[in-house]
């Protein structure tokens, strides 16, 4: 009998454009739903508009963070993220860097897991940075530690400048997942 490991992975995801699904609120309520071919969602964050970072002349975004429960490993479940990625009309080879998008699912982080491949850095490198980030991910998991860093995700939260474009007033919940 072979016994499977679960691991428990936390996903961004994000978007900002019109996608099959509909608004980005609606795109992001379908790509949790799709979530359940990468594992069981145990739980989900608010939305969150936040003001976009990096290129700045776009919409603003839809952000949320979800975590799943999966039996494979990261690359496994990176590849199923870009799948369904690509099936909200996703074309990473053909976008703007930081640019608008249908559909962003990025792995943030998986259990305590530390790794830098060609493909994948765990955790997401720049994790502790993004407040579109960090806000979602503490409301669900404000106790969990970062691997590299040993602070908690409230803690790096608190820890962001309240100045530029990552300001506290750029990241707003706007309601719960229909």
């Amino acid at each position: 009998m072979t016994v499977t490991q679960m691991h428990t992975a936390y996903v961004g995801l994000g978007s900002n454009l019109l996608s099959q699904a509909g608004t980005p609120v609606e795109t992001i309520g379908a790509a949790l739903h799709a979530l359940g071919d990468a594992g069981e969602l145990m739980a989900h964050s608010s939305l969150y508009e936040t003001a976009p970072v990096g290129f700045l002349d776009q919409p603003l975004f839809v952000n949320a963070v979800a975590v799943l429960r999966t039996e494979g490993g990261p690359e496994l479940l990176l590849k199923t993220l870009l799948a369904i990625e690509r099936s909200f009309g996703r074309d990473r080879e053909n976008s703007v860097p930081k640019g608008p998008r249908t559909l962003d699912l990025d792995l943030l982080m998986m259990d305590d897991l530390v790794l830098n491949t060609p493909v994948l850095s765990l955790p997401h490198p720049a994790l502790a940075e993004r407040r579109f980030v960090l806000a979602p991910l503490a409301e669900i998991a404000p106790e969990l530690r970062h691997p590299i860093l040993k602070k908690t995700i409230r803690d790096l939260l608190l820890a962001l400048p309240n100045d530029g474009v990552d300001q506290n007033d750029s990241v707003r919940r706007i309601q719960r997942v229909p």
